[in-house]
């Protein structure tokens, strides 16, 4: 696998990430998630993106149990996520400091 740096962040990151929009929580099970993770990592790749609204947030807990799993330490990923879309309240969403906060800490 080739690795790059990610901007001027000191970060090393796959050229190739896999993404959890489709794969993950709605279209097939965990089991396949973590073997998709599992089989991903195995080749090199250790960067991952995921969103509090894929899913529901189903795509963020199928990469948590895969990590925990197979026993991956947290400092060997880059994972990416996104922030707005998160729950129905009128904090839960949206760019406020609230909820950039909140829902990565839950992320």
């Amino acid at each position: 696998m080739e690795y790059r740096y990610l901007g001027r962040s000191g970060l090393m990151v796959s050229c190739l990430s896999l993404g959890g929009w489709v794969t993950y929580g709605g279209q097939v099970g965990p089991e396949v998630s973590q073997q998709c993770m599992k089989t991903a990592f195995d080749l090199g790749i250790n960067f991952f993106d995921t969103a509090e609204v894929y899913s529901g947030g189903q795509c963020e807990i199928d990469m948590g149990a895969a990590i925990r799993k197979f026993g991956w330490k947290r400092s060997d990923l880059v994972i990416s996520t996104k922030i707005f879309w998160g729950g129905k309240g009128p904090n839960d969403r949206g760019l406020s400091r609230k909820h950039i906060i909140e829902g990565t800490e839950a992320s």
